[in-house]
């Protein structure tokens, strides 16, 4: 099984770029302190990196579903 990470939106998205407010939604992740788990793929690291100012990452447990 894939290794999974957990990002948790941690800063508003208000008066943010308009491509960061994208990233951010893309993954998932609408208010702040709301959290999902998804696979650490390249295309997800990638948007994690782009907004790392925004967001928390953490491996997450073997237990959840990923998205």
């Amino acid at each position: 099984m894939a290794e999974m990470i957990r990002i948790r939106l941690v800063k508003s998205v208000i008066g943010r770029k308009p491509e960061q407010r994208a990233t951010v939604r893309s993954l998932g992740l609408r208010k702040i302190g709301s959290s999902v788990v998804h696979e650490a793929t390249p295309a997800v690291l990638g948007m994690v990196r782009a907004v790392r100012h925004l967001v928390e990452a953490e491996k997450a447990d073997g237990q959840e579903a990923g998205k």
